[in-house]
């Protein structure tokens, strides 16, 4: 294990750890890293809300005739964990989310008015990863998806395609990431895959227009499908080259007709709607693994566990640290003090090296109400009123940039 591993890593900086009483393949998170997995999956929900999603909750587990129906028990069964007697049914925790979300979209009687209806959750899966294959955060048993499903007319597919793509780029923008490349994963040899071939077709070409309506070059991989559709999946790779998969955008044509899910149109029939899955940042496990490794815990600031921290030069300036965390907090940083008994001023600062924001308050600070501000980059700023500093911080995590400072 390196030292830019995020195993490594994770457990440097208390982002999470495991014990063998819990179970392989099952992190639990720390401070630190529930309040990354949070400010994550805050964020998300503000960029779907943003683009017209509604959000809902589902439950985690379903009767093993759902996934019959859905298609997973027959081609998914192995990446399931066993059924659980109920009384004569069997429960089954689910594997993912789309089942459910069908079953909401069935649930009512629906229009063409309402379409597209976008349906988002950040929900839980569990998938049984053989034990040699766990590790991390990276290949877990237990999965917080973000997810979501737009039910939407034929004609609408691609336009919603390549918005989903433009969400996902925007995402990734906010957290540094750089995608690899974007994958067109088709069907292979074999019998795993269900539907006819006419409706892989129709699917492909669907998600071909939206990659070139959103202007985006893609590579196919053949194989890659899931056993109802083709995807776009968008390829990422470690600092190690090793390549997976974070965001995708999927083409369904095959559980609504299983579902039998329709809508009624202009002309008063009955028609069956598409079904675009579509995750943003992949599951929350994913996506902080692979930004742990990205940034080596330097998270740009929005998202760091302590984005600014207050540093009195000597004890007689506890109480202005102490002030300006306060103030930090009530405009929604996540702030803390290093007070002077615990070390050297440069020690605390190589301590705090981490942090985004590091206000350093002496004397003449304390008196003037000014901070001299140390950015993580390594950049000195000029002494600045405090106010100016706050609100200036505050709004960069705001906006949920890359940028440490607007010069």
């Amino acid at each position: 294990m390196t030292t830019t591993d995020h195993r490594r890593l994770g457990r440097d900086l208390d982002l999470f750890d495991t014990d063998p009483l819990i179970g392989a393949g099952l992190p639990f998170w720390l401070p630190d890293g529930a309040t990354v997995r949070h400010t994550l999956e805050e964020y998300v929900r503000g960029l779907e809300r943003e683009a017209g999603y509604v959000h809902v909750y589902s439950p985690a587990l379903g009767k093993r005739a759902l996934y019959e129906k859905s298609g997973h028990w027959a081609h998914y069964r192995d990446g399931m964990f066993p059924p659980l007697d109920d009384g004569g049914d069997q429960l089954v925790l689910r594997p993912s989310l789309c089942p459910h979300h069908a079953l909401l979209y069935r649930s009512r009687g629906r229009s063409h008015r309402e379409l597209p209806l976008r349906v988002a959750e950040l929900g839980d899966m569990y998938r049984q990863e053989p034990s040699g294959s766990l590790g991390g955060l990276t290949r877990v048993r237990a999965i917080r998806l973000n997810d979501a499903h737009i039910f939407c007319t034929p004609d609408q597919v691609v336009d919603e395609t390549a918005n989903a793509l433009d969400l996902i780029g925007r995402a990734h923008r906010a957290l540094g990431i750089t995608p690899l490349r974007h994958r067109l994963s088709l069907p292979g040899p074999g019998g795993k895959y269900a539907g006819e071939a006419a409706t892989w077709q129709r699917a492909t070409g669907l998600l071909v227009a939206a990659l070139e309506q959103a202007g985006l070059d893609w590579e196919e991989g053949p194989g890659e499908a899931a056993f109802y559709g083709p995807k776009i999946d968008v390829q990422i790779a470690d600092p190690a080259g090793r390549e997976s998969t974070l965001s995708t955008v999927q083409v369904d044509l095959h559980q609504p007709e299983r579902f039998d899910l329709h809508y009624t149109g202009p002309d008063g029939a009955r028609h069956r709607p598409v079904m675009v899955h579509r995750s943003v940042i992949g599951s929350i496990e994913r996506v902080v693994a692979h930004l742990t490794e990205v940034h080596q815990g330097a998270f740009p600031a929005w998202l760091a566990p302590l984005q600014a921290v207050a540093l009195p030069v000597t004890p007689d300036q506890e109480a202005a640290a102490a002030h300006l965390a306060d103030r930090a907090r009530r405009r929604g940083l996540r702030a803390d003090t290093a007070p002077a008994d615990t070390g050297a001023l440069g020690a605390r600062i190589r301590t705090h090296r981490l942090v985004p924001y590091q206000a350093v308050i002496g004397a003449r600070e304390a008196a003037q109400d000014t901070v001299a501000v140390r950015l993580r980059d390594g950049r000195r700023l000029p002494a600045l009123p405090a106010e100016e500093f706050l609100d200036r911080a505050a709004a960069l995590a705001a906006a949920h940039t890359t940028d440490l400072w607007d010069e």
